[in-house]
């Protein structure tokens, strides 16, 4: 007897070690699989946007040395349109490689040794997260440059201005507190001329303006100014007037605060972005454009992930037919949806009607709840059931 069990334990042993072996080899292939998809799928989205791209704007670009100059154009579009285009290569990829193993027949097959959703779900989601990470850190150290050098020789060298000049115009306009900027030239590093500072009561009337022809940081939160009229309204018609060539102020406001960076936030590295958001929000400009730029940095390539196990959830759907159109074209479908989300979201973070963070992350919730809810149907944890009166769980 004592044989028998050493026997059948040896069997049980050697079943397990044979089924992770398989477990491993099914994991590398749909790896594999999945990669090579996603790869030919963002080389021809690639290809056909510059194409049509190219197309669109040739009647733009003309002069001397014009085609090295195009060529050095399409090679930072290509690398910005790469980090736009990843996440939809990332979920059609996905639909195409299920509906191509269930198209082999390797699904039933699977299935009869006794792999289930998961044998997809994980090689898939692994490789779509280590993507999505790339695509972070790909925006980060190429795109943000490669951004800024298409709009440079556009606007430089062939004349296509568009709304770029809108994000270098000047800002002028501050608030700190209860006091008013108005810095007409200059920065905060080497000074401002020609500056109107107001001081207003809680009621919002004028009580002291201060126009000075020069504002230099005296360190902290002071400030020098130089060729000073001080005007103080006391009361109804009463105005008391000071000048002076020189006199010290404490605005509650530091050199570093009046340092508004210029340019589009896309254009941005994060800690830039943060530094932007920051004294934006002090000085009472307008943060949400930049709030969510540092958002979406993160959240646009991580979409991605929710967005490719939900293509995979309908690829896995019963009853269906392994057919690789109806799979690109659920995952067109999906990433429509995606950037539709985001033009919505984004305009409501713009119009102050939502916060920039949640306006960046919505898309990326509502795909996972959709992956959620499939994934529990996969597992049987999750009945559809359709009655008489419609449908109920």
């Amino acid at each position: 007897m004592g044989g028998v069990r050493t026997a059948d334990a040896g069997g049980v042993c050697a079943g397990t070690v044979n089924k992770l072996a398989m477990s491993r080899t099914v994991f590398g292939y749909i790896c594999r699989t999945y990669l090579a998809l996603v790869g030919g799928i963002l080389a021809a989205l690639l290809a056909i946007f510059l194409v049509a791209d190219f197309v669109d704007r040739a009647k733009a670009y003309s002069g001397p040395h014009w085609v090295a100059d195009v060529a050095v154009l399409y090679g930072y579009k290509a690398l910005m349109t790469f980090h736009q285009l990843g996440p939809a290569a990332l979920l059609l990829g996905a639909g195409t490689a299920v509906s191509l193993v269930r198209k082999r027949g390797e699904l039933t097959a699977l299935s009869s040794l006794s792999f289930g959703p998961v044998a997809f779900y994980a090689p898939i989601a692994l490789c779509a997260l280590v993507c999505s990470l790339f695509l972070i850190g790909f925006d980060e150290a190429l795109v943000v440059k490669a951004s800024l050098r298409i709009d440079q020789i556009s606007t430089q060298r062939f004349n296509r201005w568009g709304d770029w000049s809108l994000y270098f115009l000047p800002q002028k306009w501050f608030r700190r507190g209860d006091r008013m900027f108005y810095l007409r030239e200059g920065n905060a590093d080497k000074g401002f001329e020609d500056v109107t500072i107001l001081r207003l009561t809680p009621d919002f009337r004028l009580a002291e303006r201060l126009d000075a022809q020069r504002m230099v940081s005296a360190g902290g939160t002071r400030w020098i100014l130089s060729g000073v009229a001080a005007r103080i309204f006391t009361g109804p018609r009463k105005t008391e007037l000071q000048v002076v060539d020189r006199g010290e102020y404490d605005f509650g406001a530091t050199a570093k605060d009046f340092r508004i960076a210029p340019g589009r936030p896309e254009q941005m590295k994060l800690r830039e972005l943060q530094e932007q958001v920051r004294a934006r929000n002090l000085l009472g400009l307008s943060s949400n454009q930049y709030a969510l730029a540092m958002h979406n940095r993160f959240a646009y390539p991580l979409a991605a992930l929710p967005a490719t196990l939900l293509t995979v959830g309908l690829a896995l759907r019963r009853g269906r037919k392994g057919h690789v159109t109806s799979a690109l074209l659920e995952g067109l479908l999906i990433a429509t949806s995606l950037w539709g989300m985001m033009v919505v979201f984004r305009t409501l973070a713009l119009g102050e009607r939502l916060a920039p963070a949640a306006a960046a992350w919505a898309p990326f919730v509502i795909l996972a709840a959709g992956a959620a809810v499939l994934w529990l149907r996969h597992e049987g944890k999750l009945v559809l059931k359709t009655g008489a009166r419609g449908l109920a769980t």
